[in-house]
C-alpha cells in the first residue's frame, strides 16, 4: 500500500472540498502534485485516475468553466466538491431505535458483511445517536457464517459484475462450469441460494452455495445490472420445499442416540437388507440429502447409509472428499506472526483513505480516547493506526499553512483533534454498508422482544429505525433487497422463555441435556448467562455445576429445563466474552494445527483460531483450540475435504482411519 498515494488523495480531497471558485489543473499539479508526472500527459492520467477513485467513494467533483472558453480547455476548467457532497445525513435515533439497530448490526458479527456493519455504526457513533445505546444484556443473534463464496458474490454485485463456478446439479448430479449474473444472495430452508441469470442457459436460476465445487471467481472484465425492483425474499418465496423422505440407515448398537430419537420407525428389513451383527436398522425422515449427508459423514464407522441412493452418495463424496484431503503431501507448518494474519485482499491506497474519512470525525466526536481504544474500534493494530495519523497531520489544503494542516495530537496516549478541515462528518454508508444494516433489520422481524420492550414497541422501531435508514442511503440502499437473511426467532421458544426469565431473574436453572459428541444425555444445574444463536439455531452460555466450567448449550438439544429454586452462584460479566463464543477454553484443551482450503477459510473464524498463515494456493494454516480430542475426526469428516489435521501426527492419523473406517463400509 502506497502511503504517498493515500496521502495524494487525501490532499486533493481536501483541496477541492476547501475552494469556492474550484482549482485549475496548474494549482492542482502544483500544490497537491508537486509536480508529479514526468509530462502533460502522464499527470493528466493520474489526477483523471485519482478523480476517478474519489467518484467511487461517492464525492460529486464539479467541473466549473471560465466565460467564454470551451470545455476542452484544460487551462480554463476548474475544479471542487461541494461541502455537502457524500455527507451522510443526520440520523436521530430513538433508544429503542438505537437498541434494535445494534442488534441488526451485531447478527453480521461472525459472517459476511461483518465488517461492513461494524463500519456503518462506526459511522452513526461520530454523529453521536449512538453514543449511550448498549446491546440488550443476555440475548445476541447472529447470522451464521455463509463461507467464501457469499463475500465473492457480494463483492460482485456490489461492482455489478457476473461471477463464474463450478457447480453440481441436484437434478444431474454433473459438475458444470456456469456463468451468472447474480441478483440476490437469500437464505431459505437453511440453505444460502445465489439467484441470478445463468447465461449459458439465459434464463434464471437458483444456486445453492453449499453444491459450489470450486472458487467463485468475479469476472471484473464484464458489466451486468440487478434488474429493476428485484427483491431476492419475494424470489426465493417461490421456492418448494423439498419433499419428505426416509433415510435406511444401519447404525451401530447403541450408538448415536440424537439420531435414534428422530427415527421414525425401524426400518423394513426388505428395504434395508440385513445387517451386520451388532447394528440396528433405523428409518430416519428428512428433506434435504446435503444436510442430512453432512451430518451422517460426521459419525464415519458408526452408520451405513442403505438409501436412497443420492443420500448414500452424498455421504460417500463427502467422506472421499476428506480421504483425499489427508493423503495430499503435508504443508510446511510456519506461523510469521502470532494472531490471526488477515485473508482479505490486499489493501490499498483506497482502503486506507476510506478508513481515514470514518476515522476524522469519530475522533471529533470521540474527544480523548486512548490510542488503543481506538484501534480497537476501527479493528487495527496499533502501529497501523499511528500511519493513519502520521498521514493524517502532514496533509491539509494546499496552501500550506500551519493552520491549514490537520492539528491531532497523540503524544500523551490519548488522541485529540482540533482542526478537521471539513472532514468532521462521516461519508455515506457504502453499499454494502447499507445492506448490511438494512438487511439486518429486516431479518430481526422473528426475534422475541429485548431490553424490555413490547413486541408491538420493538416492531415499531424496527419499522422506523428501517424507514430512517433507507432515506439516509439513498442510491447506496440498492443491495439491501438483493439479499435476504434467514430467520433467527428460536424454533423452542418455550425454552428460550425460560431460560430468557431466568437470566432476568437470577435463578438456576435444571436440565436434561443430549450431547451428540459424548453420545449420552446428562442432568445439569446451571447458572444461565446469555442466549445467542447462529440463524435460529440457538445457543445459551452458562456455568455448569457439575463441570465447574463454563459450557454452551443447544436448544434443540435440551430434552427438560426448568428452574430449581436457587439463585445463581456467581454473576456473570457482561464485558467477559463478547461477543459470545460457541467454545469456551479451558486449560486442559488440544491445540490442532488445521488446514483449510479456501472454501473452508472460515472455519478459521468459526472456531476462534489463535494463529493463522495464508497458503500460496488461497488455503490457510490455522491453530485451534478444542475441549475434545474425541471430536475431531467427526469434524473432518463432516467438512468433506475442507479440513483436514497437521499436528498433532497421533490425531491427523486417528482421523484419517475413522474416514478410511467409515468408506470401507460401502465397497463390501
Amino acid at each position: 500500500m502506497s502511503a504517498s498515494r493515500t496521502e495524494r488523495l487525501l490532499n486533493l480531497l481536501i483541496a477541492l472540498l476547501n475552494t469556492k471558485y474550484g482549482l485549475s489543473r496548474a494549482v492542482l499539479r502544483d500544490k497537491v502534485y508537486h509536480d508529479a508526472g514526468d509530462n502533460d500527459v502522464a499527470f493528466g492520467r493520474m489526477f483523471e485516475r485519482d478523480k476517478s477513485d474519489l467518484k467511487q467513494f461517492g464525492f460529486d467533483i464539479e467541473t466549473l468553466l471560465d466565460h467564454g472558453f470551451g470545455s476542452d480547455d484544460p487551462a480554463s476548467t476548474r475544479y471542487r466538491i461541494g461541502k455537502e457532497s457524500n455527507r451522510l445525513p443526520d440520523v436521530h435515533l430513538t433508544p429503542a431505535e438505537g437498541t434494535v439497530l445494534l442488534l441488526a448490526a451485531q447478527l453480521w458479527e461472525r459472517a459476511a458483511l461483518g465488517s461492513a456493519a461494524a463500519s456503518a455504526l462506526r459511522k452513526l457513533q461520530a454523529s453521536g445517536d449512538l453514543a449511550d445505546v448498549e446491546l440488550p444484556a443476555g440475548v445476541q443473534p447472529r447470522i451464521k457464517p455463509a463461507g467464501q463464496a457469499f463475500d465473492d458474490i457480494i463483492l460482485a454485485m456490489n461492482g455489478r459484475h457476473p461471477v463464474s463456478f463450478g457447480y453440481r446439479a441436484a437434478s444431474t448430479g454433473k459438475d458444470e462450469r456456469r456463468l451468472v449474473e447474480p441478483g440476490g444472495l437469500g437464505s431459505r430452508f437453511g440453505q444460502w441460494y445465489l439467484v441470478g441469470y445463468d447465461r449459458g442457459r439465459e434464463a434464471k436460476r437458483f444456486f445453492r452455495l453449499s453444491r459450489m465445487t470450486s472458487d467463485v471467481h468475479v469476472e471484473t472484465g464484464y458489466h451486468c445490472e440487478i434488474p429493476a425492483g428485484f427483491n431476492t425474499r419475494t424470489e426465493l418465496d417461490s421456492l418448494s420445499e423439498l419433499p419428505l423422505q426416509e433415510a435406511h440407515l444401519e447404525v451401530a448398537e447403541g450408538r448415536l442416540l440424537g439420531l435414534r430419537k428422530r427415527a421414525a420407525r425401524e426400518a423394513d428389513a426388505r428395504v434395508a437388507g440385513c445387517p451386520p451383527d451388532g447394528r440396528d436398522r433405523l428409518s430416519v425422515p428428512f428433506r434435504d440429502s446435503d444436510l442430512l449427508a453432512e451430518e451422517l459423514a460426521s459419525y464415519g464407522p458408526h452408520v451405513r447409509v442403505v438409501g436412497p441412493p443420492e443420500l448414500r452418495d452424498a455421504v460417500v463424496r463427502r467422506l472421499e472428499g476428506a480421504a483425499a484431503f489427508a493423503s495430499r503431501p503435508a504443508v510446511e507448518v510456519r506461523f510469521p506472526d502470532a494472531g490471526p494474519a488477515p485473508r482479505a485482499r490486499k489493501r490499498t491506497s483506497e482502503d486506507q483513505l476510506n478508513r481515514m474519512l470514518q476515522l476524522v470525525p469519530f475522533l471529533v466526536h470521540n474527544q480523548g480516547l486512548p490510542i488503543q481504544d481506538v484501534a480497537d474500534r476501527f479493528g487495527i493494530s496499533r502501529k497501523e493506526l499511528l500511519e493513519d495519523l502520521k498521514i493524517l497531520i502532514c496533509s491539509g489544503r494546499p496552501e500550506g499553512y500551519p493552520d491549514d494542516l490537520f492539528d491531532i495530537d497523540w503524544e500523551n496516549e490519548h488522541v485529540y483533534i482540533r482542526e478537521h478541515l471539513e472532514l468532521n462528518r462521516p461519508v455515506r454508508f457504502s453499499v454494502d454498508e447499507a445492506c448490511a444494516l438494512l438487511t439486518g433489520l429486516a431479518t430481526l422481524g422473528g426475534l422475541p422482544a429485548q431490553a424490555g420492550m413490547s413486541e408491538e414497541e420493538q416492531s415499531g422501531a424496527l419499522e422506523s429505525v428501517t424507514l430512517k435508514l433507507t432515506g439516509a442511503a439513498g442510491e447506496s440502499g440498492r443491495l439491501a433487497a438483493a439479499v435476504s437473511g434467514p430467520p433467527v426467532a428460536p424454533a423452542d421458544a418455550e425454552s428460550f422463555d425460560t431460560i430468557t426469565r431466568a437470566i432476568e431473574a437470577g435463578g438456576q436453572l435444571r436440565l436434561r441435556y443430549l450431547s451428540p459428541r459424548r453420545d449420552s444425555v446428562s442432568e445439569r444445574d446451571v447458572d444461565p448467562f446469555r442466549l445467542y444463536s447462529l440463524d435460529n439455531t440457538w445457543y445459551f452460555e452458562a456455568y455448569c455445576h457439575s463441570k465447574a466450567g463454563l459450557r454452551n448449550f443447544r436448544l434443540d438439544r435440551i430434552e427438560e429445563i426448568a428452574p430449581n429454586g436457587r439463585p445463581v452462584s456467581r454473576s456473570g460479566n457482561a464485558e467477559e466474552g463478547v461477543p459470545v463464543k460457541l467454545y469456551t477454553p479451558n486449560d486442559d484443551d488440544v491445540v490442532v494445527v488445521l488446514e483449510l482450503t479456501r472454501q473452508g477459510a472460515g472455519l478459521a473464524d468459526d472456531y476462534y483460531a489463535e494463529r493463522t498463515a495464508v497458503l500460496p494456493e488461497g488455503g490457510l494454516l490455522a491453530e485451534v483450540r478444542f475441549g475434545s480430542a474425541d471430536w475431531l475426526p467427526m469434524f473432518v469428516a463432516q467438512h468433506g475435504g475442507a479440513v483436514r489435521i497437521l499436528q498433532p501426527a497421533e490425531l491427523a492419523d486417528v482421523s484419517a482411519a475413522w474416514v478410511a473406517s467409515a468408506l470401507a463400509q460401502y465397497k463390501q
